[in-house]
């Protein structure tokens, strides 16, 4: 695992970060960002019609959809946004508890930030602290084509 530092390159700021959300999956799923450490973001879904699957408990997906926005803005705020920009290639995960309702809490950790991918670990909860899900995802650091990069 990553050294506990500052792994941010810009830090993210927590309601900015829900706000560039808006208008896609996340908002429409309710995805917060609540928390930004030195290293790790967290973020929480709320177990609801929206994010429940016909057997009434969290549907997996869901879970898979709260890690994968986790560790995508975790990527994105660790590298030079002028100069990278970063994809998911691989995402795991292993759904370990049901949940019918109130809170889920997902905390994301980079395991490698490395210069052509990250590999980061997002660890899901209830609002008992009981583990949900363990999330692994594989994100590639990508440079972005010259003709996209704004003039300094």
């Amino acid at each position: 695992m990553v050294d506990e530092m500052n792994i941010w390159f810009r830090k993210p700021d927590a309601v900015e970060v829900t706000r560039r959300g808006e208008g896609s999956a996340n908002q429409h799923v309710g995805i917060e960002i609540i928390e930004v450490g030195p290293d790790y973001l967290k973020g929480r879904i709320t177990v609801d019609e929206r994010t429940r699957q016909p057997g009434g408990v969290l549907h997996g997906g869901m879970s898979v959809v709260l890690a994968e926005t986790l560790a995508s803005w975790g990527a994105e705020y660790a590298v030079d946004a002028s100069k990278y920009y970063c994809v998911g290639q691989v995402v795991n995960a292993n759904h370990i508890r049901a949940v019918k309702s109130g809170v889920v809490y997902g905390i994301a950790k980079p395991l490698h930030l490395g210069r052509k991918s990250h590999v980061w670990e997002v660890v899901i909860r209830d609002e008992d602290e009981n583990l949900v899900c363990i999330s692994r995802l594989t994100m590639a650091v990508l440079n972005i084509p010259s003709q996209y990069k704004k003039p300094v």
